[in-house]
């Protein structure tokens, strides 16, 4: 192998890993390329390892990320990377990754108000992201711009991780509504293929 195939073959290794590591917490240090371990595909039978060792096992996507999400504190599997790509679940620990594909219909985005901090984020991470409003009521809307109508439209609580995780309908572009409070914010939404499924921009005002 030339050099430049081989520095490429690295780059290409470490961006994985870091969008696996995914956002790390309020402060929004995450880890760097010099601390994200390297992964290798895992086999049918290192996947069943991985999925039994994390009580996943029997679990689809969906089913994955509603229960990862809604952890916190120690219940949070500290070694286990869980990323959301727009059209796939990404899972690493000991080495190596595994994929789950998503829903056909539906687009995952977890969202985090905040009223003083917040992080940098874009494919959110289950097992490492955490919001600055823990269990915090709140009102979501979100309304599709092109036909007008309202998908979401629900009083929820955020998660232990700060965030609401919301299900909507694929390759849409809307306005997202919260309100805590008193406070409110109002942001552009989409659920396309290089759509964001973290959103830590609410600011509420």
């Amino acid at each position: 192998m030339t050099i430049r195939p081989l520095i490429a073959s690295v780059t290409a290794l470490l961006a994985g890993s870091l969008v696996l590591a995914g956002c790390a917490g309020a402060t929004g240090d995450a880890p760097s390329a010099t601390t994200a371990a390297p992964t290798q595909a895992a086999s049918a039978e290192q996947t069943a390892a991985l999925l039994a060792e994390y009580g996943l096992t029997g679990m689809d996507a969906q089913d994955m990320i509603e229960h990862l999400d809604r952890l916190g504190g120690d219940e949070r599997p500290s070694d286990l990377m869980a990323s959301i790509r727009t059209d796939e679940l990404l899972l690493a620990a000991d080495g190596v990754e595994t994929t789950l594909e998503m829903p056909e219909d539906s687009f995952y985005v977890s969202i985090a108000p905040y009223l003083t901090q917040t992080h940098d984020c874009f494919f959110h991470s289950l097992t490492t992201c955490q919001g600055e409003l823990v269990g915090a009521d709140v009102q979501v809307t979100v309304v599709d711009d092109v036909t007008g109508e309202t998908v979401v439209d629900e009083e929820t609580t955020t998660y232990e991780n700060g965030f609401v995780g919301l299900w909507l309908p694929r390759e849409m572009t809307g306005t997202l509504t919260v309100t805590h409070d008193g406070a409110s914010v109002e942001s552009p939404i989409s659920t396309t293929a290089d759509s964001a499924t973290c959103l830590t921009t609410l600011k509420l005002a």
